[in-house]
């Protein structure tokens, strides 16, 4: 591609850009719609958009795209090519990130992905700076040019005058603690004489107290990162830890209390026994729990008490599904895993069980993981994981999350 030809591609990108900044309303989906622009228009590996804090004069990533997961990384403002970026107010390019002195920390390197050639901008509003985008590495190992860094500064202004326009803050929150952890996880299996590779290399962290939506195609590898969490699958390589333990290769005592013990499931299909009211199903499961709550606490908690002497047959199909959650809440579990719990169900069916889920990361303190392939539900996670092929393409932190009376399709 000659430079005119480079050129015009460019000015392209650069007009994308002004569409999703200026007609998307939400700023955090717009900013995010760039950076996806940019990283595929620069061939790139990865990239993120972060922004400072600044009572606490901390940078964080609003939300990231590549192979690992930063999104609860922190960098003090003049620290690190984003820190430096931000104080100074000025874009570097660096072909050899080990070799260049401004460099003395790269979260890049800090979480097991090797930076190589990077370009950083600011975002700079009048008279201040209020973050970065960064981008690293060109997936055909050439080096930035300086077309390249003209576009990211033509989309770090746009973003800057929407964001002053429109408004946009970060709020510093101390470190969450990872509760499960997945390095470089895989999962293939055998089809006649090939062989299928599902996950291709997963990085992700799970952290207590936090709703999480997987978003992503079908085929994407959710489901089966989702059983592998859930110790329902193995994984053909790389580590799972849980709680800071290494939980790659469990033995079927380690699985059973682990499954029993650490986690609620809910699924799709209600899976109650139709022979069992709806009180009768929950103290099923609480009677195989070491510590689990009150049975009628929990059912109080999904708003069926008046429900309780029910058998399924008699339940709508959101009144089910809420005696699952009740069933998965009886445990006490530290995490929650949720396969496209809403897909049977009305909007209004739908929203009623999303309440409920709402409720028990707010009031229980419950993490929860939840499969959709309704995009509308993202909008009240704390974070938004996307698949894409086996590997995790983009994660988005909500600076907002939306209420479950809020949202709708």
């Amino acid at each position: 591609m000659d430079d005119h030809q480079k050129k015009l591609k460019h000015n392209k990108a650069t007009w994308r850009i002004m569409e999703q900044l200026l007609e998307v309303d939400n700023m955090e989906e717009a900013l995010s719609g760039s950076l996806e622009i940019i990283i595929d228009e620069l061939n790139s590996e990865a990239g993120a958009v972060w922004i400072l804090d600044k009572k606490t004069d901390i940078l964080q990533p609003l939300f990231c795209k590549g192979p690992i997961d930063i999104s609860n990384v922190t960098v003090e403002n003049g620290v690190g090519v984003e820190g430096v970026v931000t104080k100074t107010g000025k874009p570097v390019m660096i072909a050899d990130v080990d070799k260049d002195p401004r460099i003395d920390e790269n979260i890049y390197d800090d979480q097991g992905h090797k930076a190589n050639t990077l370009i950083c901008v600011p975002l700079r509003a009048v008279g201040d700076t209020m973050g970065c985008i960064l981008i690293i590495n060109r997936m055909d190992g050439q080096l930035y040019t300086q077309e390249d860094l003209e576009l990211c500064e033509k989309m770090a202004g746009l973003a800057s005058i929407t964001m002053e326009e429109k408004g946009i803050s970060v709020k510093h929150e101390e470190e969450k603690h990872a509760i499960i952890c997945l390095r470089n996880i895989t999962k293939e299996y055998p089809s006649g004489e090939e062989t299928i590779k599902v996950l291709r290399g997963i990085n992700l962290d799970i952290y207590e107290n936090e709703f999480v939506v997987i978003l992503g195609e079908s085929g994407c590898g959710k489901s089966t990162m989702m059983n592998i969490i859930g110790g329902m699958d193995r994984p053909a390589s790389g580590t799972l830890t849980i709680e800071g333990r290494d939980f790659s290769k469990p033995n079927e005592k380690e699985l059973t209390d682990y499954r029993r013990e650490y986690l609620g499931f809910i699924f799709q299909s209600y899976n109650l026994m139709p022979n069992l009211t709806a009180r009768e199903n929950v103290k099923f499961i609480a009677e195989i729990c070491s510590s689990p709550m009150d049975v009628d606490e929990a059912i109080e908690l999904v708003g069926l008490s008046s429900r309780a002497g029910n058998y399924p047959s008699q339940m709508s199909g959101g009144q089910q599904q809420r005696v699952s959650i009740a069933r998965a809440l009886v445990k006490n579990p530290r995490l929650i895993l949720a396969d496209e719990p809403t897909a049977a169900l009305d909007f209004h069916t739908a929203q009623d069980v999303l309440r409920v889920i709402e409720k028990v990361v707010k009031e229980k303190g419950t993490t929860v993981v939840m499969i959709t392939h309704n995009a509308e539900i993202a909008k009240m996670a704390d974070r938004v994981v996307r698949l894409r092929s086996g590997k995790v393409s983009s994660i988005k932190r909500n600076m907002n999350p939306m209420k479950a009376d809020e949202i709708s399709w």
